[in-house]
């Protein structure tokens, strides 16, 4: 049976499965406040906790690119959240910080692939003019699930406990393995692609830049791009990972917040967030259509989201909780609009073939500054306060939008006919 725009379908299945992936890393911050109390957890303890998803997180970036690259993007994701879905559930068997840290290692070993798998689809199925849009969707889901994760897991928490939690989220990946099993395979070989849009993806793959015969990683790494894209995520990244794992326990340690009021109000910035990363794809794409190069659309989107984010020091700053948490809605729509489109940049500039690998050394920025941050937060939050986190994160969008200018300032020059010199 043909299925008329299959790409959309397809299109549905990367935004759920990043739903899942953030549904599945956020249970831990949303039952935090009530385990780290019952296990008499420090902050600096739920850090190292934190550090442990990260590290295994941003090495397996380069290690999803890998597998991505050599398994296929089909067979890659299957593995990825098989993984990560029996990892989030031996979070419930857990009963001290150590052995916490070891399940979020292990799940932080395969959620890192989603994305990378990601990208890799959208190279695939989609040309320039729709990247963006899909890449927004793909972000849309990961703020998606934290909306999602905040009421969900707080009822779930409240009716059954925090162990169920981690069991009845970790149970959603194996429901979206299966539709992913009969929906996904690539446009030439898929049975289910009506000829219409097999020509139409034709015709969009004839325009884009040709692969490689082979290259190292040396070889990703000689270019400018590359470096100017890692630093970029490097310097941003973890302004987002701030959100995601440390604003439930800051709206209950600093702004007085119950777990009541996590499930009610704590969705709020993620939704913005979801709001911020389609309107920067929409918003880049469209310029694409008006005949704008991509990179300048990119960057046209990612200089005023830049310019919004040294507000984050008026929530050091102000009394009010509700100004608070509305300044955190505002950042965090308009980092999510600058990733959006920072990541589609990606796809943008390198050939579809090496997408993955080349997204698994750039994302690799983007977990290290997150583990450094994580760990730097850590002691800021237990020796200090908040409120000098938030005045540093006001100034790392600004930072990476220079990066970015300097570094990436076209296409990669790409050799056709170079002799293999292994594989990625």
């Amino acid at each position: 049976m043909k299925i008329p725009h299959l790409r959309w379908y397809i299109a549905a299945l990367l935004f759920t499965a990043s739903v899942i992936n953030y549904i599945d890393r956020q249970t831990l911050s949303i039952v935090a406040p009530v385990l780290t109390q019952e296990m008499h957890i420090t902050a600096v303890e739920y850090s190292t906790m934190l550090q442990a998803f990260l590290i295994a997180y941003t090495l397996m970036y380069v290690g999803s690119g890998i597998l991505v690259d050599r398994w296929g993007t089909r067979r890659a994701f299957s593995v990825f959240i098989a993984w990560w879905s029996a990892s989030n559930m031996l979070h419930a068997a857990a009963r001290s910080a150590l052995q916490f840290s070891v399940f979020r290692f292990l799940l932080g070993a395969g959620e890192s692939g989603s994305f990378i798998a990601s990208f890799k689809a959208i190279s695939e199925w989609y040309p320039a003019k729709e990247r963006a849009l899909i890449n927004g969707l793909v972000n849309a889901g990961a703020a998606a699930g934290a909306v999602i994760s905040a009421p969900l897991i707080t009822f779930i928490t409240i009716r059954f406990g925090w162990r169920p939690a981690f069991i009845i989220t970790g149970a959603f990946g194996f429901v979206w393995l299966a539709a992913w099993r009969y929906f996904y395979h690539l446009p030439e070989g898929h049975p289910r692609i009506t000829d219409g849009e097999l020509n139409y993806l034709r015709a969009s793959a004839r325009r884009s830049s040709p692969a490689p015969a082979g290259l190292r990683y040396r070889d990703l790494l000689a270019w400018p791009q590359t470096w100017g894209l890692l630093l970029a995520r490097f310097v941003s990244d973890p302004v987002w990972w701030f959100y995601l794992f440390w604003l439930p326990k800051y709206l209950v340690e600093q702004r007085g917040f119950t777990l009541i009021q996590i499930g009610l109000l704590a969705w709020l910035p993620y939704l913005a967030a979801d709001v911020g990363g389609i309107a920067g794809g929409i918003l880049s794409g469209r310029l694409v259509k008006r005949g704008w190069t991509v990179l300048h659309a990119r960057s046209a989107v990612m200089l005023p989201c830049a310019m919004l984010m040294p507000l984050s020091v008026v929530i050091a700053l102000t009394p009010s909780a509700a100004l608070a948490l509305s300044i955190i809605c505002l950042v965090t729509f308009a980092h999510m609009g600058w990733k959006t489109c920072l990541m589609t940049v990606n796809n943008d500039i390198y050939p579809a073939a090496i997408v993955g690998s080349v997204s698994g050394v750039i994302a690799f920025g983007s977990g290290l500054g997150a583990v450094l941050f994580t760990n730097l937060t850590g002691h800021i939050v237990q020796n200090y306060s908040y409120n000098l986190v938030f005045v540093l994160m006001g100034f790392l969008h600004p930072a990476g939008y220079l990066i970015f200018k300097l570094m990436v300032k076209g296409p990669v020059a790409v050799q056709p006919t170079m002799e293999p010199k292994g594989a990625i």
